[in-house]
């Protein structure tokens, strides 16, 4: 069945758990509220994409100065999504 939800294997399971794990974990560094970061992943069009939710107040702390923060953040996703030659896209949710 083409374009349809793909069934994760193992091994895709275990690195998306891995990508949310260090995504919450940098987000949960930048914040001044890191019980309320929330990251939720979902598998769309042979991607990864996390979605990453934080408090209002703190969308500024997560996006950065022209959005440095949020480019540095996603280098280092797609870096290590790209060693296990998968992709990986972050969205800053609020």
């Amino acid at each position: 069945m083409e374009g349809g939800p793909s069934v994760p294997n193992q091994s895709s399971m275990e690195e998306a758990q891995a990508l949310k794990e260090l995504v919450e974990r940098m987000a949960r560094a930048l914040v001044d509220s890191p019980e309320q970061v929330t990251v939720e992943t979902t598998e769309e069009d042979n991607a990864m994409v996390l979605r990453l939710r934080v408090a209002s107040s703190d969308v500024g702390r997560v996006i950065g100065k022209q959005g440095r923060t949020a480019k540095a953040m996603r280098t280092v996703l797609h870096a290590i999504a790209a060693r296990s030659k998968h992709r990986a896209v972050l969205e800053i949710l609020e």
